[in-house]
């Protein structure tokens, strides 16, 4: 007997001790609500296309999703967390201490993160700066910093609507918190001059301290109502603007395609979300999606391999592929993704 056959075997016991049954047949997933409907449409097409049953796909945030992969190995314990932010060393040091000690990062595209408001609204032109100058809690002004007193997105900047301020944006679990936080807040910090100014103030014992607290001022955003964190998904941002007529979200690009019906779009430092945008590199708001692997359960549960191959394939991911239909940016890589899942290629360290 081989070793890997050794090491399939006992984690297929581990399973059946779990439960004093036989180890599951069906694909658990769990994680990102931004990844959760392409999961979902490749789920349902290989339920109907392969002689396995079809993936069980829940949501529960991409944090969410990465812990309940880490909490361990056997049947009791999901397969792959859908994830719209990067794996964190943390989660790594999570699985390992579980005894998960391989993950295979699978990235299957793109996502655009876009602010949008309601249909019949006013237009707005949106840069990094603006968003800060609207909704990060202490700002520049004359050479300080101040609690932000910006009422209006005019006070923020003259050249946009004279409207309240009032931003429903993801909350701190949401892995889209995460690209908003770096390429809006702490960009648009920077290029206000706060950065600098939270540098100064600091009392970090060196730079790298300094800078470490200055970009955390950078990311507080303001607790007086004008910026609104939702826990929920995107349905429940659109809920709020349509009961909020002035109220201005922050969406997937592939929810805001869905929605243009009621939305209206902003641009962002000029350029407008669309998929060629975004697969350009031309629209500055735009990130990874992912899925990780436990690649200890390959070969224990039925059809993860070929589920796995099937959401990476040029069919499925591809750029005329249904994902992409639906929103996805096809990401320009996905061969050298497809040779590293037929290769079960586990992640190597965090760079």
């Amino acid at each position: 007997m081989s070793a890997m056959k050794f090491t399939v075997s006992a984690i297929a016991m581990v399973a059946a001790s779990a439960t004093g049954a036989m180890a599951r047949d069906n694909i658990q997933i769990a994680g990102s609500s931004t990844v959760l409907p392409y999961a979902t449409i490749v789920a349902e097409a290989f339920g109907e296309n392969f002689d396995f049953p079809t993936p069980v796909v829940e949501g529960g945030g991409s944090g969410g999703g990465r812990k309940k992969l880490c909490e361990g190995v056997g049947e009791n314990t999901i397969d792959i967390a859908n994830s719209s932010s990067r794996i964190k060393q943390s989660d790594i040091d999570l699985c390992a201490t579980n005894g998960v000690n391989e993950i295979m990062e699978v990235r299957i595209g793109y996502d655009g993160i876009v602010f949008a408001s309601d249909i019949n609204g006013p237009d707005f032109a949106l840069t990094p700066s603006d968003v800060y100058a609207a909704l990060g809690a202490t700002v520049a002004k004359d050479g300080a910093l101040v609690a932000n007193p910006a009422k209006t997105w005019a006070d923020a900047n003259a050249a946009l609507p004279a409207q309240q301020i009032l931003a429903f944006i993801p909350g701190t679990k949401h892995g889209t918190r995460e690209v908003f936080d770096i390429k809006l807040l702490e960009e648009g910090c920077k290029a206000t001059g706060a950065y600098d100014l939270f540098i100064a103030a600091s009392a970090g014992a060196d730079d790298d301290a300094k800078k470490e607290e200055a970009v955390a001022k950078c990311l507080e955003v303001r607790t007086d109502g004008a910026s609104v964190d939702i826990d929920g998904d995107y349905t429940e941002t659109l809920a709020r603007i349509d009961a909020n007529k002035n109220g201005v979200g922050v969406f997937g690009l592939s929810f805001y395609q869905n929605n243009t019906d009621k939305l209206k779009v902003a641009t962002i430092d000029g350029k407008i979300p669309t998929v060629e945008s975004i697969a350009a590199g031309d629209y500055p708001v735009s990130r990874p999606l992912f899925f990780y692997v436990k690649k200890a359960h390959i070969g224990v549960i039925p059809g993860l391999k070929e589920f796995i191959e099937f959401f990476v394939s040029d069919d499925m991911a591809g750029p005329e592929g249904p994902l992409a239909a639906y929103g996805l940016v096809s990401d320009p890589e996905l061969a050298k993704t497809q040779a590293d899942v037929a290769g079960e290629v586990p992640m190597g360290p965090l760079n």
